[in-house]
């Protein structure tokens, strides 16, 4: 299992087009991929899951990672977080 802190830095925060672009990522790979806020904990392959934890500009997110591809995932999800979702 791997867990990384990250920090939402796009304006809008996540709505409904940067869920659908992890949704899209998350769909690639085998293991299981949760999202965490506080202590709401999401399955980061549901769009409905990732619009319901409401992470705004700043947020902290925990990503967590389990299972045969974990590493690639992780790298890819925190690659998206850093390209501000590619909307700035």
């Amino acid at each position: 299992m791997k867990e990384q802190l990250v920090t939402i830095q796009n304006r809008a925060g996540i709505h409904a087009r940067p869920a659908a672009v992890l949704v899209q990522a998350c769909k690639d790979f085998s293991c299981s991929i949760y999202l965490e806020k506080g202590s709401d904990r999401i399955n980061a392959k549901s769009i409905m899951g990732i619009l319901t934890l409401g992470a705004s500009y700043g947020t902290e997110i925990k990503i967590i990672t389990e299972g045969d591809d974990e590493n690639a995932a992780m790298e890819i999800l925190i690659k998206i977080f850093d390209a501000k979702f590619e909307e700035e």
